[in-house]
Order: structure tokens, then C-alpha cells, then sequence
């Protein structure tokens, strides 16, 4: 979550996504990090929202409009992105996606691999004229190493921190070593498998890889693929999807 005046990201934070929680609960929660930086909910002029998560967009609503006094603006079909989706079935994109690939396309161009390191690891292809040409959607790696302390009783729940050495003498750091090296190698090999492509389909400028996510920091430091980290991606997609759909309308630099 941030807050913008004008292009300038001012304040940001990161909360779990809690689907048990209620339009007020959110409200409270966001009131005290706004308070404790010293913002006020009346300094907000407008909002807009990407959601992967349908059951919460009902309650992020009834929490814009109790809270805020206004209504959302919501990433999702009927939007103007400003790009061209090469997609069978453009709708069943999902909204963090679209909002990555604005953002990267506003600040660095095309051609573009955009991967987010979250739940899901997603790969998306962008072209030089900022075409979204598709991508590739894998398991997240927090995601992947829950599901093998789950299936095997005696694996323990680990830190994600990679261990200095590939060849390791026990359990917890074999167990790193697998999840972020092997992790490592299969966002690699996907990079590579897409420049390649691209470079058979006509593309002879060299495609940049960007990463945003939570993880990013620690994958690229091992990555031999990624180019450039920005944690702050998906926020300046945002933005520039809220220009491009307030354009002529009061407070559209807020």
C-alpha cells in the first residue's frame, strides 16, 4: 500500500492479506499506520485498488467509502491500461499482472520481462511497443517450501536464507539450498527459454528482466538473469493506471 502526491511514492507499507477481516477492520488497521505518519484519511483524494483476492474487494469498497468517503477505482476488466493484452482471454489476467507490466513499461521500456516473486511466481513478456505478449505462471517459493514441510513429517519449517554452500551437512540448510538455488535456477532457465524465443520471433534488442516481490532482494543476489530490482513496482503501476483513467477530472495528480 502507498500514498502519492503527484508522481512522488511519499509513504509505503506492506500488511498480510487477511480474508477474514471486515471493511472496518481493514479501516482501523489503515487509520493507525496513516496516524502514525502523521497523515489524516481526509488527505486522500481519490484511490485505486488491485486485488487477487475476490473476496476482499467487497469489503476494500465498503471500506473506501465509510473511511475515505470515496469510491475506488478497481483494476480489473473495463479499464484503460494504455496497453494491447495479446491474450486468449484477456478478463482471466490477473490484475497484479497488468498493474506490473504499466509500471515497468512507464519507467523502462520494451522489450520487458517483468517477474513478480510472490504467492505465485509470474513471468510477463512485454514487447517494444509495450504489447503484453503473455508469460509463464509458477509456485511461489514461500509457497513451495510450506507445501514440502506439509508433506514430509520429518522436514521442519525453514527460514528462506540461502546457506554458503551447495553440498550441505544438515537437514535445514540442504532443505535452503534446494528451495532458493533450485528456485534460482528455474527463474533463470524460464528467462532464458523467453529471450530465446523472443530473439526467434524477430526481437533483436536486448531484453531487460526486472523483479519486484517480496524475495526479489534475495534471488537476484544469486540470479544470473535478472537486471534491475524494484520493490516499488506494482505502486507505480497504480499510479500511472489511475492517470490514464482520471484524466480531465478534479484531483487527478493526487
Amino acid at each position: 500500500m502507498g500514498a502519492y502526491e503527484g508522481k512522488e511514492l511519499c509513504k509505503h507499507w506492506r500488511i498480510s492479506t487477511d480474508r477474514q477481516k471486515t471493511g472496518d477492520e481493514y479501516g482501523m488497521l489503515i487509520n493507525s499506520l496513516f496516524h502514525y505518519q502523521g497523515i489524516e484519511m481526509a488527505d486522500i483524494h481519490a484511490i485505486i485498488i488491485s486485488s487477487v483476492v475476490p473476496p476482499l474487494v467487497v469489503p476494500f469498497i465498503k471500506m473506501c467509502e465509510r473511511y475515505f468517503h470515496l469510491r475506488p477505482l478497481i483494476v480489473g476488466p473495463g479499464i484503460k491500461t494504455g496497453i494491447r493484452l495479446n491474450y486468449e482471454n484477456p478478463c482471466s489476467i490477473g490484475a497484479d499482472r497488468i498493474v506490473n507490466v504499466v509500471g515497468a513499461y512507464e519507467q523502462y521500456g520494451g522489450p520487458l520481462i517483468v517477474i513478480d516473486i510472490g504467492t505465485a511466481t509470474t513471468f510477463d513478456v512485454v514487447a517494444k511497443n509495450g504489447d503484453f505478449l503473455g508469460g509463464v505462471i509458477a509456485p511461489g517459493i514461500g509457497t513451495s517450501s510450506e507445501a514440502l514441510f506439509q508433506r514430509a513429517a520429518q522436514l521442519p519449517r525453514i527460514e528462506l536464507v540461502p546457506p554458503k554452500n551447495i553440498i550441505c551437512r544438515n537437514t535445514i540448510q540442504g532443505m535452503q539450498a534446494g528451495i532458493i538455488f533450485g528456485y534460482v535456477g528455474q527463474i533463470d532457465e524460464i528467462a532464458r527459454r523467453i529471450k530465446r524465443e523472443m530473439r526467434e520471433n524477430g526481437v533483436e534488442e536486448e531484453v531487460k528482466v526486472i523483479a519486484t516481490g517480496g524475495l526479489a532482494r534475495m534471488i537476484a543476489k544469486e540470479s544470473a538473469t535478472i537486471d534491475k530490482i524494484d520493490h516499488f513496482l506494482t505502486l507505480t503501476g497504480l499510479r500511472v493506471l489511475y492517470e490514464r483513467n482520471q484524466k480531465g477530472r478534479p484531483h487527478e495528480d493526487r
